[in-house]
């Protein structure tokens, strides 16, 4: 059942909160400890993830459908999709790139690749595509690890490149997804569109053509959460990126998420984030040496 499968922040560890710009980059077997080479069911509830199998081979899953395959292989996930493989930890490795679903919100808008629904491709590796991917999958790790001045911006366009590339090898669209996975990811995808809106859980219902009861179930197994708290969920990123990455006052801010009234915007923004808007605005840009 879907509401026993963990969700993890990365494999083996508890799901932690995440800033809008978070990445995170790593070798499957970094963490042959854990699973060898046994990654069972799983997701990640806030970020989505980049799986390129550099050697070996074995079975992947995403949701109920596995798949074979020996490298080079890739596939994307989003966020809320249950996955996981079995491999020859022996022979098997893979690169690992995670991206927090706000810093995904601004990459969709640079890459050719559906970033709504899973995707899973096998390849050959004397294609010119397969090396180039790899290519640029290398500079990803290379900038991860050397933590250099503006890291975010060049992860956010290397990972943009990639996932286009992985668009241009996927030889047919994907594979159905399940009814209920695929209710959750164009509830998702209705949420970015109409949250400024204030659209009521009625409002989603109609627009998905479902009922109360199927949609809450959808959300609760794939996010975690009720429609209205994903709701509220996509408003707090929303509201994150723009203090972060913007100076706009936060009277603005508040109108730009659908709030007519900062002192509400404040009141719903300390309540889920344990303290007021100006005050998380300010530790973040100090630590991150901006301003």
């Amino acid at each position: 059942m879907t509401g026993n499968i963990p969700s993890f922040f990365v494999y083996g560890e508890p799901e932690q909160k995440l800033e809008p710009g978070f990445f995170h980059v790593e070798t499957v077997m970094a963490r042959r400890s854990l699973h060898q080479g046994q990654v069972k069911a799983h997701k990640h509830d806030q970020m989505g993830q980049i799986t390129y199998w550099l050697s070996g081979g074995g079975t992947y899953f995403i949701d109920d459908k596995p798949l074979d395959f020996s490298a080079p292989a890739v596939s994307f996930v989003p966020s809320g999709v249950v996955h996981g493989f079995s491999v020859d930890p022996e022979t098997s490795d893979a690169i690992v790139v995670s991206i927090a679903d706000g810093a995904l919100l601004s990459i969709r808008e640079n890459t050719a690749l559906s970033l709504d629904r899973p995707t899973m491709i096998r390849g050959d590796g004397e294609d010119r595509g397969w090396g180039r991917l790899g290519e640029l999958l290398d500079i990803v790790a290379e900038e991860y690890a050397g933590g250099a001045p503006g890291t975010q911006q060049m992860l956010a366009a290397l990972v943009a490149a990639a996932l286009t590339q992985i668009s241009r090898l996927a030889a047919a669209t994907p594979a159905g997804q399940p009814a209920q996975a695929a209710l959750a990811t164009e509830l998702r995808r209705l949420i970015d569109v109409h949250f400024r809106e204030n659209w009521s859980v009625g409002q989603y219902t109609d627009a998905l053509a479902t009922t109360p009861h199927l949609l809450a179930k959808a959300s609760r197994d794939a996010f975690g959460m009720q429609v209205k708290e994903l709701i509220n969920e996509r408003r707090l990123l929303e509201a994150k990126r723009l203090l972060l990455f913007t100076v706009r006052p936060l009277e603005d801010i508040a109108y730009e998420i659908g709030f007519a009234d900062a002192a509400y915007f404040s009141r719903f923004f300390r309540l889920r984030a344990g303290e007021a808007p100006s005050d998380w605005r300010r530790a973040r840009v100090s630590s991150s040496g901006a301003g």
